[in-house]
């Protein structure tokens, strides 16, 4: 494996798929990250990790998928526990929502933080976004300044991992627009918690998103349930 200059964790939804673009054209050589914590969409959310990483030509050696599904077991979210529906989105709110999964970024950033040491990248880029998601406590800007430094704290002294948030202060329509911009292929993506084979349209995740659609003034390539 050559050397590689930055990570990127791609869950497969919109914000790390423009989080992708950016790094690519930042950076020569990049790695992609996913993490199967257990969630309901796992299996989907794996073939648009593997979409994405082909679309970037990031070879296989530079794909790393870590199984994280102790996290079902701790439970506590209805992305990983099923007998927590997911519920649909009733609108902005700073209230911790049933989706957040206790800790979950904390422990994505440590294994990411150790892949960047082995592989010497200084860049690890995630696509939090907390403009559209304040009720989540591990998608603030603070958070992640308290993290950079965590990393500084806990890595060998010339390791200079740094964690980018590109996206973390845009709107979804600001998103949606950078990555038109990018030419991003939208179509790989997938964002629903709670459907694998058509997207369910109601749950926060895909109301953020086709809202976000919608006032960039354009159409959600993925398809959605009607009822």
């Amino acid at each position: 494996m050559s050397a590689v200059d930055a990570i990127v964790l791609v869950s497969g939804g919109m914000d790390s798929l423009v989080c992708a673009a950016e790094a690519t054209k930042l950076h020569k050589n990049v790695a992609m990250l996913h993490m199967d914590y257990g969630q309901k969409t796992s299996a989907r959310e794996q073939k648009s990790f593997h979409q994405i990483a082909d679309h970037f030509k990031v070879p296989q050696l530079q794909r790393k998928i870590i199984n994280m599904d102790f996290l079902r077991q701790i439970g506590g979210s209805s992305l990983t526990d099923h007998d927590i529906a997911v519920k649909k989105y009733d609108g902005d709110s700073d209230v911790v929502p049933s989706s957040y999964v206790p800790f979950r970024n904390s422990i994505i950033l440590s294994l990411a933080v150790s892949w960047a040491e082995v592989l010497g990248a200084k860049k690890l880029y995630i696509g939090a976004n907390w403009e559209d998601s304040p009720g989540y406590p591990d998608c603030r800007p603070a958070y992640y300044e308290a993290f950079n430094a965590l990393v500084k704290q806990g890595t060998k002294s010339d390791s200079g991992i740094h964690i980018e948030t590109p996206v973390i202060l845009m709107k979804k329509k600001d998103i949606v627009k950078r990555g038109t911009e990018l030419k991003v292929p939208f179509e790989l993506s997938w964002s629903c918690y709670d459907r694998s084979d058509v997207a369910c349209g109601v749950c926060d995740s895909c109301a953020l998103r086709l809202r976000g659609f919608k006032e960039a003034g354009l159409v959600d390539p993925i398809p959605y349930h009607k009822e």
